[in-house]
């Protein structure tokens, strides 16, 4: 069809069009890691077809506080990770935090949509568990079940999208996912004017949204800290 530009959300997607062209523009969103994952030269000069908006994953350690902080009875918490990198080393730095708290990790591995029912049945049988799902392209895709599953065992669940949080799930922490694709226009408007994706630097998230589902809080039976509740950038009633 040979468009003047291409609008691609996340890592698998610029792959996919990466491969397809390198004359083309592509402006990006919520992309992982751009340089390492080989999509633009550096983050000031992209050098190439592709440039936008990247992800910064937040530290497994925070959430693993805001987990303690929502929930302090969990004894055992499950990072549920799909298919990126990031994941995995938001998973090895939960771990890593875990020290610091009385808690135990795991690392629920999820390939397809097939694996989350038995792993949140089986988490739900175990006692004080709870639930990180940093977000990537198979949790983020399978939310709405992961979100009701984590409701009906009663399972205290931090998220790393606020979408996770609006479709029910107890607390988000994380980029602004709208606000980078709001941000990309200007981008595609910019390349449709004339500039190259070469000259455009990658943008980087510079805030962080904290989104409490108190319904959902009530649901599990937990009560929000003042001081939690106070730092909130949203909260859902």
């Amino acid at each position: 069809m040979s468009p003047d530009v291409m609008f691609a959300n996340a890592n698998p997607a610029v792959r996919v069009l990466q491969e397809l062209t390198r004359d083309v523009p592509v402006v990006f969103t919520t992309v992982t890691d751009p340089v390492g994952s080989g999509f633009v030269e550096s983050l000031a000069g992209p050098g190439g077809n592709i440039t936008g908006f990247a992800n910064q994953p937040v530290e497994g350690a925070k959430f693993v506080d805001l987990l303690m902080q929502i929930a302090p009875g969990v004894k055992r918490v499950s990072v549920m990770v799909g298919n990126s990198s990031s994941s995995d080393a938001i998973s090895l730095s939960a771990e890593k935090a875990a020290s610091k708290f009385p808690v135990e990790t795991t690392k629920v591995v999820v390939r397809d949509a097939s694996i989350i029912e038995p792993a949140l049945t089986a988490l739900g049988n175990a006692p004080n568990s709870g639930l990180i799902v940093p977000g990537d392209t198979v949790t983020s895709s399978n939310r709405q079940l992961i979100v009701q599953l984590a409701a009906a065992h009663r399972i205290p669940s931090v998220y790393g999208f606020k979408f996770f949080a609006a479709a029910g799930g107890l607390l988000s922490y994380g980029i602004d996912v709208t606000g980078q694709f709001l941000d990309a226009t200007s981008y595609i408007d910019r390349i449709l004017r004339g500039e190259k994706p070469a000259d455009l630097p990658v943008q980087q998230p510079t805030k962080f949204s904290l989104v409490i589902n108190v319904k959902t809080a009530k649901t599990l039976g937990l009560t929000v800290p003042p001081t939690l509740l106070a730092a909130a950038d949203e909260v859902i009633e």
